[in-house]
């Protein structure tokens, strides 16, 4: 049977859906993004210097609340906004069907942390061995590091915490929004798509995980950006509750932002590419195992929640059919 929203929205008209409303945050995102930055950049600036001004002034450390505030609204609108329209468009009011649900139990949460843990460890030799193929390819290799750079510079701007207060702060807007945001539009409203349309939960978590490491631009961590995307995914079809993927990602995020905070106190400059531990090849072989064990834990201790939603599931599908009668799911 054709799978369909319980609005009754086809799989490919639901995709329609997010996509439009992503345009419309890509849009909105860049509005936004250029008002704020119309305020640190000289006055007098030609719009056609505005990008270049806009990149130089986001460096300086005078403007790391402008920075700051770019970052959060930027996903709020390209993810958060998006994701929440197409779930109230194609799923009505209720959340439920985005993965907001109350059958969570700490084991899940626990288990979910470490195998955030182990795969952002198993891919460090991964992101090695990148690297020295990229070497080869002298183009290529250039634009990745110019990405790096900027991204390390972006970092370096927003780990300038000069107190507990804005640590505080930056533990909102570093680690809990971004997680918050993209958890809601990678696996409550993308992945859920593709997963119950495709039928294919390997495809489905796959192409989701292909996405979220694009998103984040970057060649020469497309890989490990990827592993963490499919092991997010992984997780949420296992436990079918985004309140997992979102506090087990808030928690990866908060443990970047407190090293930053500590580097920063020491008077050390942050260093994206030198906060990361050298892991041999044995080691993200070892975190790989790991990987399995805890994702079978993970599974163990999510089946009686993951019944009790699919049962409530039922429940709604049935309420829904009992109204609209050519529902077809």
């Amino acid at each position: 049977m054709e799978y369909r929203s319980i609005k009754g929205y086809s799989g490919w008209t639901q995709l329609a859906f997010l996509m439009v409303f992503l345009g419309s945050g890509f849009v909105l995102t860049a509005v936004i993004q250029m008002v704020i930055g119309m305020m640190m950049v000289p006055e007098g600036t030609s719009f056609q210097q505005v990008p270049k001004q806009l990149v130089e002034a986001m460096a300086k450390p005078e403007n790391v609340n402008y920075t700051r505030a770019i970052q959060l609204v930027g996903t709020f609108s390209l993810m958060f906004i998006p994701a929440i329209l197409f779930s109230l468009l194609v799923n009505g009011p209720k959340i439920w069907w985005m993965g907001f649900n109350h059958y969570l139990n700490a084991r899940q949460v626990f288990f979910g942390f470490l195998l955030i843990f182990f795969a952002n460890i198993m891919a460090l030799p991964i992101t090695d061995f990148t690297k020295s193929v990229i070497s080869h390819y002298p183009a290529l290799n250039h634009y990745a590091a110019g990405l790096e750079d900027e991204y390390n510079k972006q970092v370096a701007v927003l780990s300038n915490l000069k107190g507990w207060g804005e640590y505080i702060v930056a533990i909102f807007i570093i680690a809990f929004f971004p997680a918050l945001f993209e958890e809601i539009f990678f696996r409550g409203a993308l992945q859920n798509l593709l997963v119950k349309w495709w039928k294919n939960a390997f495809l489905g978590i796959l192409v989701t995980a292909i996405l979220f490491s694009l998103i984040h631009l970057s060649v020469y961590l497309f890989v490990s950006r990827l592993i963490l995307g499919f092991i997010l995914g992984l997780m949420f079809y296992k436990t079918k509750n985004l309140w997992v993927n979102i506090i087990a990602h808030f928690l990866n995020n908060l443990i970047a932002v407190t090293q930053m905070f500590y580097l920063g106190k020491e008077g050390k400059t942050v260093d994206v590419h030198k906060m990361d531990p050298d892991v041999t090849w044995w080691g993200g072989v070892l975190a790989f195992i790991l990987i399995l064990f805890f994702t079978l834990l993970l599974d163990k201790y999510s089946r009686t929640n993951v019944e009790r939603i699919a049962q409530r599931e039922s429940e709604l599908l049935d309420q829904a059919k009992s109204q609209h009668p050519f529902l077809n799911i």
